[in-house]
């Protein structure tokens, strides 16, 4: 698909992945975590992916400081990369402490086969891709998730005193969650500007795969999936 002319290219990859994104919005886990009805077991095991998935997270905003062309994106990458390593990630474990969760056993969780694949997908991108790449596949999870977090507080506003899990939306629905997605939109767009239609449809393709990795990911811990043996 071709860019409409003074069409963002964020805008046509917000556009075309609705239909995967209103999945993720509707899927049970997120609607359950909404309305603070989602069994306290599925959202522990929820916790524990989600602790290894930021582990390789954080490794993508490693690899684009290296493959950034300037030093003011170098060292934005590189905040983040300390914020996600010294402050999100204690975050995460000071709000699994709270449902019984102690720092030994997100230390010690496995991913689980979508976890790894979808890691997996990113940190191969990120060896062999450029920088627009590897943002393509950033992308996806810092965006829906302030998506995610905006449309539940919105839908669920009146029942958010009693919901035990809406400091995960406060998080989400933050100012400072949202600048950081922001940022990274607009650094889209910016490594997009003048490249040929062939390099942005690999760009929206990760986008596209990213996207449904993220449907695969609630889907995964709402059904508490592991390895099989």
């Amino acid at each position: 698909m071709k860019t409409i002319k003074n069409e963002k290219f964020s805008e046509r990859l917000y556009k075309n992945v609705q239909p995967i994104w209103e999945e993720n919005h509707q899927h049970p886990f997120v609607q359950q975590l909404g309305n603070g009805t989602l069994p306290r077991k599925k959202f522990v095991h929820y916790m524990k992916q989600d602790y290894v998935y930021l582990i390789d997270y954080a490794k993508l905003f490693a690899a684009a400081v290296t493959k950034s062309r300037n030093l003011e994106t170098m060292d934005k990458f590189a905040q983040i990369l300390h914020e996600t390593l010294h402050f999100e990630m204690e975050l995460h474990r000071q709000y699994a402490a709270e449902f019984g969760i102690s720092r030994q056993e997100l230390e010690e969780t496995k991913p689980t086969p979508i976890n790894l694949a979808y890691t997996r997908y990113m940190l191969n991108v990120a060896q062999n891709g450029t920088l627009a790449e590897v943002v393509s596949c950033l992308l996806p999870c810092a965006w829906d998730y302030w998506e995610i977090g905006k449309r539940l507080r919105k839908q669920y506003r009146d029942t958010l005193s009693t919901n035990p899990y809406a400091k995960w939306i406060d998080t989400y629905d933050s100012q400072t969650f949202g600048e950081g997605a922001k940022w990274l939109i607009g650094l889209m767009d910016e490594l997009a500007e003048g490249l040929p239609e062939r390099e942005l449809a690999v760009l929206e393709e990760h986008f596209q795969i990213t996207s449904k990795y993220e449907y695969l990911f609630w889907d995964m811990n709402y059904f508490e999936q592991d390895w099989p043996i």
